[in-house]
C-alpha cells in the first residue's frame, strides 16, 4: 500500500460504504438489461418531458390573459413533476429487480 494521502472525496466514500455496511444496506451491480432498460426509461421520460414543453410554450403563444398564462404555467409544473416522477419511480423499480 502506498503513503498517498487519500482525497476528501475518497474518504468520505469510505465513511459512505462504512455507515451502509452497518446499515445492512448492500450494493448490487446492474445487469446489462436492467441498465438498457433504465436507459430507456431515462430516454422515454426525456422525449415525454420535451413534448411536454413544447405543447405548453405553444400554449403560451395563444394565450394573452395573464390569469390564463398563470393557469397554463401551473398545470406545466405539475405535469413535468409527474412525468419525473412516473420516471424515477419506473427506475427504482428496475434497479429493485421489479420490472
Amino acid at each position: 500500500m502506498s503513503n498517498v494521502p487519500k482525497s476528501a472525496f475518497d474518504l468520505a466514500m469510505e465513511r459512505l460504504h462504512a455507515a451502509d455496511r452497518e446499515a445492512g444496506i448492500e450494493e448490487k451491480t446492474l445487469s446489462d438489461s436492467q441498465k438498457a432498460a433504465i436507459a430507456e426509461a431515462r430516454s422515454v421520460g426525456t422525449a415525454r418531458l420535451a413534448e411536454r414543453e413544447i405543447l405548453f410554450r405553444d400554449a403560451l403563444r395563444k394565450v394573452l390573459e395573464p390569469s390564463e398564462r398563470e393557469k397554463a404555467e401551473e398545470e406545466y409544473r405539475v405535469d413535468r413533476s409527474r412525468i419525473e416522477a412516473d420516471r424515477d419511480r419506473a427506475i427504482d423499480q428496475i434497479r429493485r429487480g421489479e420490472k
